[in-house]
């Protein structure tokens, strides 16, 4: 325990503002997939997969490309300053969200919500980084991982409560993100690095100037680069857990023994987080990876300790891999559990790792700066990942579409005006199948499953170029 008490106030003020950052991203976020996409009876907005891939890949990738300039921007003006800024861009943001209903409007407004997260992000991760030193580092940041995930956890608990209302999730966050100000007063500067660089009276033209020049200065270190180019094939796969799988589970999985398991034992969570008897909601089914990390996230960093952060990271990329391709197999929702534990494994002992080597690679003076670039590669991963959760899913995966290719090639007239659910329950009724026997048939003769080998393939792309990386690159002076 002697460890705990070498973290300054500031770590642990740092890691409480993160807590409440997380819960109302996440309780919003593991619900915008089913939302975008979602039947219009049951809320959602019935875009397509594509168009869900585009807002989410797009706008997401925005979000971590904007802490290069943000994360500069903090070390020039002040850590606190930008940390106001984003709660107030944060509370706007989540109450203007729910009012669109169009493409375009719903675009726009995830943008502007992700400038919020984008000059939030780089300044509590330099924050963490700035009250670690390289003996509680590992300690440190597992605890910061574990306080992400405890904010993962429990902000889509929360909001699920309020699922039947898709303005009063967004509303949740708003004052989920809003009571950060009145953290925010406790929360003091950690030795804020570029002050002594910063001129008297530069304009915010001159320091974005700068920061074009810092950044010629980045892509000359060839190996931070390389390493950022690699672990964007992992972010690419990770976020498919938010992307793809709870669309997948609405879809495909049959949660009924898990639901039949909480009305026995625990009504309270079948009649809470259940859209129709016998249903689960696909968000509590996909939640359970922050729950995992909750009860094993320090364990997992007590151990990680004694490896290297690159074998640490190949080595939970690789678990990490298998346990989200595991999660596409089956619709047995016990086999989706399993695998989601499989997969929250490997996170817990790859992800924290990322920004704890960055950390290391960072000079004196630029660990801001660094953290920004940090987010590049999760700018990759969120595009390429729309991508996949786009276009490549409605293509394999997608229930809708596949229901319309039967009903076309079985000569079943279905009208469009319907929604989603409805479309989908016409086409059992003319088959003469419940809706549960046409999903079972759909699996049995599309395959959908079969999107678990392009991430699979994904994940180990990385764990491989992570290897030669540090055969090669890495272990020159």
């Amino acid at each position: 325990m002697n460890i705990f008490n070498k973290f300054p106030r500031t770590f642990w003020v740092a890691n409480t503002i993160e807590l409440f950052e997380r819960w109302a991203w996440y309780g919003f976020f593991m619900l915008f997939a089913n939302y975008l996409t979602g039947s219009s009876d049951l809320g959602g907005l019935e875009f397509s997969q594509s168009q869900k891939g585009t807002i989410m890949g797009v706008g997401t990738g925005i979000l971590y490309f904007l802490p290069v300039l943000t994360g500069a921007i903090a070390d020039r003006y002040g850590y606190k300053r930008v940390l106001l800024l984003a709660f107030a861009v944060y509370v706007s943001a989540f109450i203007l969200l729910p009012l669109f209903s169009s493409f375009a409007g719903v675009f726009l407004t995830y943008i502007y919500l992700a400038i919020g997260a984008a000059l939030f992000k780089p300044v509590i991760q330099a924050t963490i980084a700035r009250t670690t030193t390289e003996e509680t580092s590992s300690i440190g940041f597992g605890i910061f991982y574990m306080m992400v995930n405890v904010g993962a956890f429990f902000g889509p608990i929360v909001t699920l409560l309020f699922k039947g209302s898709s303005h009063l999730v967004f509303y949740v966050s708003a004052v989920m993100v809003g009571l950060n100000l009145l953290i925010l007063p406790f929360y003091k500067e950690p030795g804020r690095e570029g002050e002594g660089n910063k001129q008297p009276g530069q304009s915010l033209g001159e320091t974005v100037r700068s920061i074009f020049l810092n950044m010629a200065g980045i892509f000359k270190d060839i190996k931070f680069i390389l390493f950022l180019l690699i672990v964007a094939g992992f972010w690419t796969m990770y976020n498919q857990l938010f992307f793809t799988l709870p669309v997948f589970v609405a879809q495909w999985v049959d949660t009924s023994t898990l639901y039949r398991f909480f009305h026995a034992c625990m009504p309270f969570i079948s009649e809470n987080y259940s859209p129709a008897p016998g249903v689960m909601d696909a968000e509590f089914v996909t939640n359970m990876d922050a729950f995992y990390i909750i009860l094993f996230q320090v364990l997992i960093s007590g151990l990680a300790m004694r490896l290297k952060p690159l074998h640490s990271m190949m080595a939970g990329f690789l678990v990490c891999s298998i346990g989200m391709a595991l999660t596409f197999v089956s619709q047995n929702v016990l086999f989706t559990l399993i695998a989601i534990l499989i997969f929250g494994l490997g996170e817990m002992a790859g992800s924290p790792k990322i920004s704890e080597y960055i950390g290391r690679l960072a000079p004196d003076g630029k660990k801001a700066l660094y953290m920004g670039y940090s987010f590049i590669p999760v700018f990759i991963g969120n595009v390429l990942a729309g991508i996949v959760s786009g276009v490549v899913y409605q293509r394999m995966s997608d229930k809708v579409d596949i229901a319309w290719r039967f009903a076309a090639e079985n000569g079943l007239q279905i009208p469009k005006e319907l929604s989603a659910n409805a479309r989908f329950e016409e086409i059992a009724r003319q088959v003469n199948l419940a809706p549960q026997e046409l999903t079972n048939l759909l699996w049995d003769t599309y395959s959908p499953s079969g999107i678990w080998a392009v991430l699979l393939g994904i994940g180990l792309f990385a764990v491989v170029s992570l290897f030669i990386y540090d055969r090669i690159i890495s272990s020159k002076k």
